[in-house]
């Protein structure tokens, strides 16, 4: 009896389990249905997760991420722009058509069977798909962006009355190649929708050729002097160059004015000497030379003319030098020794100006700009076998024979003109300049200079004329503000 009473028992347990899990399954079918009719949970669609959603909802969503502003930076400065202005859409249609056609791929019952047992989703990806032209993208960089926010580079400005700049600013400008791959980066993102703009961080450079002439002006009138001053500089390290006359009378005059060279013209001397001897020199000779130059010796430089070049003619020979050279306004017509014969008169361009007037002495004559070319010559044969000097005496001028020269003027060391107004230490290759006159005073002073510096090398000659007296402590201090105020240009 008891085995009958068992047996029914198990029978309805049995068709109970049987009921619930058909029960349990259909709930599951059902369910798997509703979401086998969305997109698959896992699937991305450029990127943006839309598991579990309908089409519609699908669309709005991209459409929701993908028309979303991007934020570029430039400069720390946050910009907004939609997507639409760069013409970027999102073909979203395209996408989720990709997309419903890997949703129905997946066999139903095969799918069913991995959604009862949770297995693990497998990802699927469909790839952005957008319409945009990059050409657009960059026009709107340039136009819109580069042009209202790139910041030139400002060059530092002269203070006013004084030798000293400014601090100059570097400038930003916008890396236009970097930042349209930026955003267009940020326009595919989903997510990462802020960019940082590519910057090109432009140098400070240095102050005008105006600014420098402004400034030399008012050095010169702040100072007083109220006599003719004369400024030549050339930039080795380029075509710049400054070549400026000023007169206290603020009436306009041009430049290239015949002063008296007194001893500058020890300058083209040397050039010749050197071009007549062929090494090696007599001990005599260099000795010779050294006190010309470093201590400004006439007789030394009368024995050396006379010696080397000629016993007789040596000035004109110098000056033909200087004409073959192309500077005109140059010219030494006697010996300093005293009651020395003028070997011949010579007019010139620069003192035969009838609006300026030095009272240039007969003898020796020069021009800032004659003596700046030289020196730049002497420079330029001295560091690449080249310019004038070579050009014009090939057989008889040499690299060597004007470092030579330069090694001589850098032992001129006076710590006053030019000089004054460069660092300690400063390399400087120069020869000075003056003369007391007939009247028993001083009117003319002159200083050719090349500078070595950091900020680059550069020839610089100055001359100062005053009809009445030209009184040395304030003269120096002018040529040194002047000098200070061109290192400054080169090294700020």
């Amino acid at each position: 009896m008891k085995q009958k009473h068992r047996f029914p028992l198990f029978r309805w347990a049995a068709i109970l389990i049987s009921f619930l899990t058909l029960i349990l399954t259909t709930i599951q079918l059902i369910e798997y249905s509703r979401l086998r009719n969305n997109f698959p949970q896992g699937m991305q669609v450029g990127d943006v997760p839309i598991g579990g959603l309908n089409y519609a909802q699908a669309a709005e969503r991209l459409f929701m991420v993908y028309r979303s502003p991007i934020e570029i930076v430039y400069d720390g400065h946050p910009i907004q722009i939609r997507p639409a202005v760069l013409g970027f859409e999102p073909q979203v249609d395209h996408m989720l058509a990709v997309a419903d056609n890997q949703r129905v791929t997946e066999p139903f019952w095969a799918g069913f069977w991995n959604f009862l047992w949770q297995r693990e989703i497998k990802v699927i990806k469909v790839p952005l798909s957008a319409s945009y032209e990059e050409k657009r993208i960059r026009d709107y960089l340039v136009t819109e962006i580069s042009a209202r926010y790139d910041a030139p580079a400002i060059p530092p400005m002269p203070i006013a009355g004084t030798d000293q700049f400014a601090e100059g600013v570097s400038g930003t400008s916008l890396d236009i190649d970097r930042a349209t791959l930026q955003t267009l980066d940020a326009l595919k993102s989903p997510s990462s929708r802020r960019v940082n703009l590519a910057l090109n961080k432009t140098s400070i450079p240095r102050p005008s050729l105006p600014d420098l002439e402004i400034m030399v002006r008012q050095i010169i009138e702040v100072s007083g002097f109220d006599g003719v001053v004369e400024v030549y500089m050339q930039d080795l390290g380029s075509t710049r160059n400054l070549l400026l006359a000023h007169r206290g009378d603020e009436e306009k005059l041009a430049p290239n004015i015949a002063f008296s060279s007194w001893s500058l013209v020890k300058i083209p001397l040397m050039v010749t000497a050197f071009r007549t001897m062929e090494e090696p020199y007599p001990e005599e000779v260099i000795t010779l030379m050294e006190e010309m130059i470093q201590q400004s010796d006439n007789a030394s430089t009368d024995q050396l003319a006379m010696m080397v070049i000629d016993a007789n003619l040596s000035p004109l020979i110098v000056t033909a030098d200087m004409h073959r050279l192309g500077l005109e306004n140059t010219f030494w017509a006697g010996h300093f020794y005293l009651g020395a014969p003028l070997l011949q008169t010579f007019k010139t361009p620069a003192n035969q100006r009838t609006d300026v007037d030095t009272q240039p002495d007969r003898y020796n004559q020069t021009t800032a700009a004659d003596m700046g070319m030289l020196m730049e010559d002497i420079y330029l044969c001295a560091e690449r076998a080249g310019g004038s000097l070579i050009a014009a005496f090939p057989d008889e001028i040499s690299q060597r024979k004007c470092q030579q020269m330069i090694d001589i003027m850098l032992f001129n060391k006076i710590g006053v003109l030019i000089q004054a107004g460069v660092p300690s230490g400063t390399r400087i290759a120069h020869k000075h300049g003056w003369a007391i006159e007939t009247d028993g005073l001083v009117h003319t002073y002159g200083n050719a200079a090349l500078i070595y510096s950091p900020g680059g090398n550069y020839v610089l000659t100055i001359f100062a004329h005053h009809p009445v007296q030209a009184v040395f402590d304030p003269v120096n201090i002018l040529f040194a503000n002047i000098s200070s105020a061109i290192y400054n240009f080169f090294n700020n």
